[in-house]
């Protein structure tokens, strides 16, 4: 599916959490997803952006203008997907990247706080954006578009942990990993996958970040110890933690 239907240009920088991702894939294929920026050391992105090396580019708006833009090259071994993901439905479609060199945080690059309860009503005033394709090009976007969306009830999502919106304006290709940014300023939701409703409309998902918290180790989103984390859910409420390898 096309990305960011009916969305706008976003206004330069003022989503400086915003990462773009360019994966290197077996057999030299180069794809592409969002992020978002945590700390300095960690983006989080879309579990099925798994790829065997990445691009990293921090306070990017315009891909053509690259000045002041940070490039972090990241191994795959730095990608951290959620315990649990399944590449079939994309369940726990959520995963962290950790970066080879600390961002330089600065007026464009910020990282955002993650929505940290779940009340069970849908967040309101939300938004996406990314660098995906639009539904005028299958090439991605020169510049960083974003949309408002509106959640809505679906069953099949709320059976899996999802956000959802539905209709033809909305993520797609090139967005995945992003964030369901909503009334807050926090991030809600990690762009996930689109499906069908059985009248041929479209849903597209988005994976619920308050049913989960980045647990700290001793006061910082890294391991002291290893270049090595693993996210693991933990108690009934599906917390990630980030820890010390085994």
């Amino acid at each position: 599916g096309h990305a960011i239907i009916g969305g706008h240009e976003a206004v330069p920088h003022s989503r400086p959490y915003m990462v773009l991702l360019l994966m290197n894939r077996p057999g030299g294929r180069i794809g592409q997803c969002a992020g978002f920026l945590l700390s300095e050391d960690f983006v989080m992105t879309a579990a099925h952006c798994q790829a065997e090396s990445y691009k990293v580019f921090l306070g990017l708006h315009n891909y053509h203008d690259q000045n002041g833009v940070q490039h972090v090259n990241v191994p795959g071994r730095n990608a951290f997907p959620m315990k649990g993901y399944n590449p079939v439905d994309c369940r726990n479609d959520m995963m962290l990247l950790k970066l080879s060199t600390k961002a330089e945080l600065n007026d464009k690059v910020k990282p955002i706080a993650l929505a940290d309860r779940d009340d069970g009503s849908l967040p309101k005033a939300c938004v996406i954006s990314g660098w995906g394709s639009t539904e005028n090009s299958k090439y991605m976007s020169v510049k960083l578009l974003e949309l408002n969306v509106t959640l809505t009830d679906n069953e099949l999502c709320a059976n899996t942990n999802m956000y959802c919106s539905e209709g033809e304006r909305g993520p797609g290709q090139g967005d995945a990993g992003g964030p369901l940014v909503c009334e807050d300023g926090k991030a809600y939701g990690v762009i996930s996958a689109s499906t069908m409703n059985p009248d041929g409309s479209k849903i597209q998902s988005y994976k619920k970040i308050p049913d989960h918290s980045i647990k700290e180790h001793k006061g910082k989103l890294h391991s002291p110890t290893t270049d090595t984390v693993t996210i693991i859910p933990v108690s009934k409420e599906h917390h990630i933690c980030v820890r010390d390898a085994d």
